[in-house]
């Protein structure tokens, strides 16, 4: 296929049935130079095991998903979320990923000031962690629709300033086109972002939207100004790697070097630099 694909990367979530081997060697066919790996299908392999594969084949670690989820009821489930936290990153280094994504999490009960308040002190807790091991943290906001079941974090300023709390090279954000499409201010928050921009996640909206969670379409079946998005990140600053990001049944049917096929078409044909 003629075109830059240099900068192109799938996330794991769009071949949902392909095992990490699967999804490896489906990107090298492609020619797709880097992979997004989800922590379950890690988990199938092992991470010493998996990191060989990934060094074998030559390919790159975009991101490793996810870690996050620090609101819990009790102190003691908020505890074992912080372990957990502690181990996504040690994967990560392992992997020599680029970013851990962290999907906030939803509150445990009605009060989301709360939640806010645990997921800025989950943070705190493993951003030791982080500097000792070298990993980057990537705080992802999501769009408001999943305040109440993923992530009390629902927009791309709320992500920044809770980054800019910080200030460390280690806690930065994740953009996905799909989350922050939709507002206003989008432009004039990326660049804010500027070099706290740790990953860059596309997909398209589709309308009728035909499932909340699993409803994203490929790049040009939606409404999104993709490329204008891509733009805004590069002209902030980052240079690093495009994950293709899709939760679609109906992509899932098909057989994932056609999922892969179309994803670098269209990749190419409203993403990638002209």
């Amino acid at each position: 296929m003629a075109g830059d694909l240099s900068r192109l990367s799938l996330n794991q979530a769009t071949t949902k049935h392909w095992s990490l081997r699967e999804a490896v060697d489906g990107c090298v066919r492609a020619g797709i130079p880097a992979i997004g790996v989800w922590r379950d299908r890690l988990a199938e392999m092992g991470v010493a095991a998996a990191a060989r594969l990934l060094r074998d084949a030559g390919l790159h670690c975009s991101s490793l998903c996810r870690g996050g989820w620090f609101p819990a009821a009790t102190r003691a489930e908020r505890a074992a979320r912080i372990d957990d936290n502690r181990r996504a990153i040690e994967e990560a280094a392992t992997l020599n990923a680029d970013v851990l994504v962290l999907v906030c999490g939803p509150a445990p009960d009605r009060d989301i000031r709360a939640a806010r308040m645990m997921v800025e002190e989950g943070i705190a807790a493993i951003l030791p962690d982080a500097m000792q091991h070298g990993v980057t943290l990537g705080i992802e906001p999501l769009h408001p629709m999943f305040a109440a079941d993923r992530s009390v974090i629902t927009s791309l300023h709320e992500a920044i300033v809770l980054a800019e709390r910080f200030d460390s090279p280690h806690v930065k954000v994740v953009i996905d086109a799909y989350h922050v499409w939709w507002d206003a201010g989008v432009y004039h928050l990326i660049r804010r972002c500027g070099a706290r921009i740790a990953g860059y996640h596309v997909s398209d909206w589709i309308t009728p939207l035909p499932d909340v969670l699993n409803g994203r379409g490929m790049m040009g079946d939606g409404v999104i100004e993709l490329r204008s998005l891509r733009e805004a990140v590069d002209a902030a600053g980052y240079r690093g790697f495009i994950e293709v990001e899709i939760f679609n049944e109906t992509i899932w049917k098909m057989p994932g070097d056609a999922i892969l096929s179309l994803m670098c078409e269209r990749y190419l044909a409203h993403v990638a630099p002209t």
